[in-house]
């Protein structure tokens, strides 16, 4: 089906046309129009117009109300103040609006961008032989959301997760394993995922302790091992077939995390480290020889006039290490020239923390200096996050110290939300298979939800208490207004959903038009800015004006006739099918019943 034109596009072209008409000199005008608490809308451009026309403004608006072709789109315009000008909808313009939403059952109306690119999405990035923790929560959360956004408004995406498996680290572990051959077996039969995942981090774990605990003890085997990671670098068969294994058991473990948190992540998009290692000598080659970087101390670097250490000395992106070996910017450049060159990418988004803020500026920097990136066809940008914190405002440890794992994490917060389900299961009537789907969808909902709502550049409380809550901006209150409404045109019997343009609107019925109008132009913003919350903030709101409209406005009443009922049930309907789609863009279920 074709978009909808949303009701502030239609408003926005009357009046400009208007303008247009009423001062021809100034050519095209913006009406400055934002949505109003006087009217559904307010237009602000006359003042500046008339300043720069050096004309009366009240007159000028007056003239323009004038021009304006109100058909069946607009009630009322009234000017206001020293020329603004507020504007009120016709029900019927409103009804008829959402009715072509109705009707475009997977997209709700909503149009897909103009000019759709290709871009690179950097996020989840879990090491290998490495468990995955709370720090790892907001890139795979933030990036999913920024995914399914960006495709759903017609980009085409590519998703990558760099993972962490290379290093030297992996001399010491393929060294043991080469001398203890049979630790590393997997021998689980399970077709719990997570069971699996779980033990295969647990033999990582065990590995990864006694590789240590020899490498420290033991000068001949730290000997061995730092000769391996040469053997490793140098391509060796065995050397690289015990990597794999590394690599292979700690996707094992990596599906089970992201299954839990309810995330498609596909082995082809998994390219780490170790997939830029051929690139590494002529990416820096290139920018040796462009005269980008330059050798200092045997090492290859970078060096920036606004990045400066305590001692007023500059510190340099050091590329390639005066050894030979390369560092992390070597890496990342790589990478770039990939995703730009190979992949064909308009843009690169990378999901990280805001602590490597530094280090990505000055990578960008020298990408651009490098003319792999510029600021017209080709940009990157970080979607820098914040820090998660315990209720202390700390950042999120145990009790013992420890850094959270992100299994126990997800766990406690799927036995929590199954505790809340339950309680409400006898009266709706779940079964225990409900209860525990339900309970997940929740509990991972609520950390999702609580992640998302927060913009991610601001660090935020991690409150298990206050994330399953029923009230409050959380995801449960979300979910539980879209089961309502299920449950609604459950008990509806023969009445259906349908749309009645002649009918008056109630002002309840008229907010949740007018908002539900606003979806397309909200998802473009947030796939624009790369601001889930703003899309979460979106849907809060849907869901407090539906419960203001279920106080003033009963749906199903043997008192309403039959065309209003209808008419309610269509707007409800139409509220649970934007609650649906936009929490699923933000990897949220909506379950049927709760």
């Amino acid at each position: 089906m074709a978009p909808v034109t949303s009701l502030t596009a239609s408003v926005h072209q009357r009046l400009a046309t208007a303008l247009s008409a009423a001062l021809p000199e100034a050519g095209s005008v913006d009406p400055l129009l934002r949505r109003s608490d006087r009217a559904d809308f307010q237009a602000n451009g006359i003042l500046a117009l008339a300043k720069k026309a050096k004309a009366n403004p009240r007159e000028l608006a007056t003239q323009v109300v004038a021009k304006v072709e109100s058909g069946d789109l607009l009630k009322e315009i009234e000017v206001s103040g020293p020329g603004f000008l507020n504007i009120t909808l016709t029900d019927g313009a409103i009804t008829r609006n959402l009715a072509a939403r109705y009707a475009d059952a997977d997209r709700l109306g909503v149009a897909t961008a103009d000019d759709p690119g290709t871009t690179v999405i950097d996020y989840a990035q879990p090491n290998v032989a490495k468990e995955m923790h709370v720090g790892h929560l907001r890139s795979a959360v933030i990036g999913d959301a920024v995914v399914q956004i960006l495709e759903f408004t017609g980009e085409t995406v590519v998703r990558r997760h760099h993972i962490g498996d290379w290093g030297t680290q992996f001399g010491m572990l393929i060294q043991y394993l080469l001398e203890h051959p049979h630790e590393l077996d997997h021998k689980s039969d399970t077709e719990d995922t997570a069971a699996s995942g779980e033990e295969a981090m647990s033999n990582l774990n065990r590995l990864y302790k006694a590789s240590r605990a020899l490498f420290d003890s033991d000068e001949e085997f730290k000997t061995r091992a730092r000769r391996r990671v040469v053997d490793l670098q140098a391509g060796d068969p065995e050397t690289l077939a015990l990597w794999q294994r590394f690599v292979d058991e700690s996707k094992i473990y990596f599906y089970s995390v992201f299954e839990k948190l309810d995330m498609e992540v596909r082995d082809p998009d998994i390219v780490g480290e170790s997939g830029y290692n051929d690139m590494l000598d002529e990416t820096c080659r290139l920018l040796e020889e462009s005269g980008v970087a330059v050798r200092s101390e045997g090492a290859l670097c970078v060096f920036f006039d606004d990045v400066k250490g305590p001692d007023g000395n500059p510190v340099p992106l050091i590329v390639q290490k005066s050894d030979g070996g390369y560092g992390y910017a070597a890496t990342d450049l790589s990478a770039i020239r990939d995703r730009v060159f190979n992949l064909k990418a308009n843009t690169l988004v990378y999901v990280v923390d805001a602590r490597q803020s530094l280090h990505f500026k000055m990578v960008f920097e020298t990408a651009r200096r490098a003319g792999w990136l510029n600021d017209e066809d080709v940009t990157a940008y970080q979607l820098a996050f914040g820090t998660v914190l315990g209720k202390d405002g700390k950042p999120f440890k145990t009790r013992e110290g420890e850094t959270v794992r992100l299994q126990d994490l997800l766990d406690e917060a799927i036995d929590r939300a199954t505790t809340v389900v339950r309680e409400k299961a006898e009266k709706v009537g779940l079964s225990e298979r409900e209860i525990v789907e339900n309970g997940r969808y929740v509990g991972v909902g609520a950390v999702k939800y609580a992640d998302l709502s927060t913009s991610a550049v601001r660090d935020y409380k991690f409150d298990l208490d206050q994330m399953v809550s029923l009230n409050g901006d959380t995801s449960v209150y979300l979910q539980y207004a879209y089961a309502r409404i299920q449950s609604i045109l459950r008990k509806a019997g023969e009445a259906r959903p349908a749309a009645h343009a002649e009918l008056e609107l109630a002002p309840a019925e008229r907010a949740l038009g007018l908002h539900l109008d606003q979806f397309g132009e909200s998802l473009a913003e947030v796939a624009t800015s790369y601001e889930p919350h703003k899309l979460a903030a979106y849907l809060y709101k849907l869901a407090t004006l539906l419960t203001t409209f279920y106080d003033q406005c009963q749906v199903l009443s043997d008192d309403n006739p039959t065309e209003v009922v209808e008419n309610r049930l269509f707007l409800v309907d139409l509220t649970a099918r934007t609650l649906h789609r936009g929490m699923g863009l933000l990897g949220i279920r909506t379950p049927e019943r709760l």
